[in-house]
């Protein structure tokens, strides 16, 4: 039970959050509705009045992963004793609904991501307290002190892949309004933010639900314009979006990073079309030299999966060809994770465990050797690096543009405060790590 008679001080709660950037995106929405609402925010969940444990369930291993932060969280003293609630949100509540309170009873409240708006009703309820809590204080902004940030400018997904869960986790998609997005885009710069991630499940459709005809080049192009001196980031790109109009505002604002993050998942067409998806190698190689040609210092990273149902060596093989021509400065790997719930889960011809994971790591192996080369390339280059902290000998490191937050290694520099932009030569290249002097 707890105490609704003590003083003034807000209660406190704790946002832990797993899985991708977009639930990082709803972690902070989440935390800036508990503070309006007179919380208290807290990195320190054993102290807390609430813990929120922000879930991923896109793939099994990351709800297992999930579910150990869960168990891990309930067994706290003080949630252990009562005094205080754990709250499961997100992606494994939208995914499995009521069988999963039957489950995980040690939850107080779940929230699936269309009641995440709600979550400060929800928090106040299973304290047994009323809203607002508190008068509301002068907390810093969630994230404050990062030199980049995240902002979602959609939600949902149409194109039901038939191994992936999110239309069914997420929803149908839909775009967000552009003053929404320029909102959260001003938020985060008034916080320090000196680069911006647009991040979507498929950024390239933003606009095409919106009766207004706007795109996501003219996004782009506005939110460039608009804060010249920061740098934008388009990620989770698939192959169609593309067009010659994004690739023009890409080449023409420098504040706009020559990088796209394009999963393309496989090459063989026989496969992409079981797994619901368009292309092929041939298809895959003109999109390439087309960005190329109209960004010509285009950045480019892949995601690809192996052992997809039925995937022949053959099949394999010629993905692995693919990645040793080395088209793409990174690319992720990742064995099929067999789901339930999708089409791709009653495929026959399912690949052993063990396979699985063994044509991941030779596809993995595969392209460092092919990447590693195309990133000595920027050897003698210049670059404009963002930099972001500091090792414990006092040396500076940050990003260049061509490398995306937390995936893409950092650049070491010699100089310059945390925050700014400073020019240099990149000197080596160390696989995915440059020095730049």
């Amino acid at each position: 039970m707890i105490d609704t008679t003590r003083d003034s001080a807000a209660p406190s709660v704790c946002l832990i959050t797993m899985g991708c950037a977009k639930n990082e995106v709803d972690s902070a929405a989440m935390a800036r509705r508990l503070r309006e609402a007179g919380f208290s925010v807290t990195e320190e969940a054993s102290s807390a009045d609430a813990i929120i444990v922000n879930t991923c369930s896109f793939i099994q291993a990351a709800t297992e992963e999930s579910i150990d932060a869960i168990f891990e969280a309930a067994s706290l003293p003080k949630v252990d004793e009562g005094s205080a609630v754990l709250i499961v949100a997100g992606c494994m509540p939208a995914r499995y609904g009521d069988d999963l309170a039957a489950e995980l009873t040690e939850a107080s409240a779940f929230v699936p991501c269309s009641r995440e708006d709600d979550i400060a009703e929800v928090v106040a309820r299973a304290l047994r307290i009323s809203l607002p809590v508190a008068a509301v204080g002068g907390e810093p902004a969630e994230g404050e002190g990062r030199t980049f940030a995240y902002v979602k400018i959609s939600d949902g997904c149409d194109r039901f892949c038939s191994y992936c869960t999110i239309p069914y986790i997420r929803g149908r998609y839909h775009s967000f309004p552009y003053e929404q997005i320029a909102e959260d885009v001003e938020r985060e710069i008034a916080s320090g933010a000196r680069e911006i991630m647009l991040i979507a499940q498929d950024t390239g459709r933003w606009g095409a639900d919106l009766p207004d005809g706007r795109d996501l080049a003219w996004l782009v192009d506005t939110l460039a314009e608009a804060h010249p001196d920061t740098w934008f980031r388009i990620m989770y790109l698939q192959p169609e979006g593309a067009t010659d109009e994004l690739l023009s505002v890409m080449a023409a604002r420098e504040n706009v990073c020559s990088y796209l993050d394009i999963p393309l998942q496989h090459v063989s067409k026989p496969i992409l079309r079981a797994m619901n998806r368009r292309g092929d190698a041939a298809a895959f190689r003109a999109l390439i030299e087309r960005i190329e040609a109209a960004v010509p210092d285009i950045t480019l990273r892949t995601t690809l999966i192996a052992g997809f149902p039925g995937e022949t060596d053959e099949q394999f093989e010629e993905l692995l060809d693919f990645v040793s021509e080395g088209l793409f400065h990174y690319v992720g790997v990742f064995p099929y994770s067999r789901e339930e719930g999708t089409t791709a889960f009653d495929l026959p011809n399912q690949i052993d465990e063990d396979e699985k994971a063994e044509r991941a790591q030779v596809l993995r192996d595969a392209a460092d050797a092919a990447c590693g080369p195309r990133i000595a390339e920027r050897i003698g280059k210049g670059a404009i690096v963002l930099v972001e902290g500091t090792e414990e000998d006092g040396q500076r490191f940050g990003r260049a543009q061509c490398q995306a937050p937390e995936v893409d290694g950092v650049t070491y520099v010699s100089r310059g405060e945390i925050g700014a932009f400073v020019p240099c030569t990149i000197a080596d290249t160390l696989l995915y790590e440059m020095e730049g002097e």
